[in-house]
């Protein structure tokens, strides 16, 4: 999802910032923000002037065997090591391919080529794309902008009375933080707010789910959380919390059920799961992250139980929406079709995403989850030893994923990405209250860059 400035985790969601926080310090976080975005903070000298896009031609054919030909799908400059690819992704030649050959047809006969059925079977094979990759069925998918346009829609549309409790922590995100306080707001529910942990490298699962279910009251409808922080890298057991709440909502009416919502964004395509592994009712994300997907593309998976309790914010554009519109009817099919919003998009996009998924599937799920955690492995083990550094994320796979934070005595995590970046090293600041160095180790980057990261990172000291 796109970082800016999140609550103060002092407060629950709907409060209102201390004066202590002022304008300066806002001006100075939205900087920031920008300068994640932008990674290391690279000059166009340091990092060399943008390239002429690559022909199909000039792109070696993919042996999804050799990671060294997968890197060579990617046009990024060679003279960074690419720890933030994750943010404002690079597209994979496939995925450009595609982007072109339906740009291409927009362009040439917009009206013909983009209307009507061509958009819906072009959609649904995007779903049906998803829905093998996630274990999921492709009518309980909708297609979505953004991770932050996915959780908007999900908490906008969910069924809450006055006195509802939502549930949720500290360590959420902007984008979950705004929408459930506008929920609230809209509705009348309640958001309780819960800290997990101080410390997030000594957190531990079972201390995680405990939290969680002792925030529970006989009220709570939602709980809304985060897989992976991105904040601090923590990886929250979601499935221990999934099975927590189960046990609680064995013993409650349907209506009162508790609905597990995940911000998914930092662990899909890092990890190498499905829905029923995590076991959620709602999940969100983009795709544009470790799947490498189209820029300006997200989805919403639900179970059918929680599409049940969900009324679509925005009308759709899909048949189903059209003939009930037609017929004087409510309309009626797939929730996923009915929750995706309505309107003009960046279809080139949104269609090339189903070749994003198939490049990933190619390389296979499992190998680039290993390759993912090695990297993220040695690069922990490799910061770990340094006095000078403090690394904040967990070292255990039951409590991380793609992402490690840490911190230097003595530097500014914006001083350390910049320094990073003149050493050809690309990482992010995390922009939070209390801000992190972030690396994100993932199919653009080897072995070898970790070890430049891990010497970069010892000269600092």
């Amino acid at each position: 999802m796109a970082d800016y400035i999140p609550q103060s985790s002092q407060e629950a969601p709907g409060g209102t910032m201390g004066n202590s926080y002022g304008r300066r310090e806002l001006l100075r976080g939205s900087v920031l923000a920008t300068a994640g975005v932008l990674a290391a903070g690279c000059t166009t000298a340091q990092a060399g002037a943008p390239p002429s896009p690559r022909t199909p031609e000039a792109v070696p054919p993919l042996d999804p065997d050799n990671w060294e030909s997968v890197r060579a799908q990617f046009p990024l400059t060679r003279r960074l090591a690419h720890f933030s690819a994750f943010m404002l992704a690079s597209h994979p030649a496939p995925v450009t391919a595609a982007i072109k050959e339906f740009r291409d047809g927009l362009d040439s006969f917009p009206q013909q080529y983009g209307m009507g059925m061509q958009d819906f079977e072009r959609s649904d094979h995007v779903r049906k794309a998803l829905a093998g990759y996630i274990g999921a069925k492709a009518e309980e998918i909708a297609l979505t902008d953004s991770a932050t346009m996915a959780i908007g829609v999900v908490y906008g549309g969910l069924g809450l009375r006055p006195g509802d409790e939502i549930v949720t922590t500290e360590h959420e995100f902007y984008s979950t933080h705004e929408s459930l306080r506008l929920r609230a707001q809209a509705t009348g529910a309640v958001v309780r707010t819960v800290k997990l942990y101080d410390d997030p490298a000594r957190a531990r699962s079972g201390e995680l789910v405990a939290k969680l279910r002792a925030a529970v009251t006989r009220r709570t409808r939602v709980m809304a959380v985060t897989w992976v922080h991105s904040s601090t890298g923590l990886k929250l057991p979601v499935k221990e919390i999934a099975d927590a709440l189960a046990e609680v909502n064995a013993k409650r009416d349907e209506k009162d059920r508790i609905l597990l919502c995940v911000d998914g964004v930092h662990g899909f395509a890092a990890e190498n799961v499905t829905m029923k592994d995590l076991g959620c009712d709602f999940f969100m994300t983009s795709t544009h992250k470790w799947l490498f997907g189209p820029r300006g593309t997200g989805f919403i998976w639900g179970n059918p139980a929680a599409w049940a309790r969900f009324q679509p914010v925005v009308p759709s554009f899909s048949m189903p929406a059209f003939v009930g519109w037609l017929s004087g009817r409510s309309p009626k099919g797939a929730p996923g079709e009915l929750a995706t919003l309505g309107g003009y998009h960046t279809f080139e996009h949104r269609w090339a995403l189903a070749k994003a998924v198939e490049f990933h599937q190619s390389i296979g799920r499992d190998r680039i989850a290993a390759r993912v955690r090695s990297q993220a492995d040695q690069l922990h083990a490799g910061l770990a030893g340094m006095k000078h550094v403090r690394v904040v994320t967990p070292r255990s796979a039951e409590l991380s994923a793609g992402i490690l934070c840490c911190s230097i005595d003595g530097l500014k995590p914006e001083a350390v990405v910049q320094k990073l970046g003149e050493q050809g090293i690309s990482a992010a600041e995390t922009p939070y209250r209390e801000s992190f160095v972030r690396f994100g180790p993932s199919i653009v980057t080897n072995p070898q860059e970790v070890d430049r990261a891990i010497r970069a990172m010892a000269s600092l000291g």
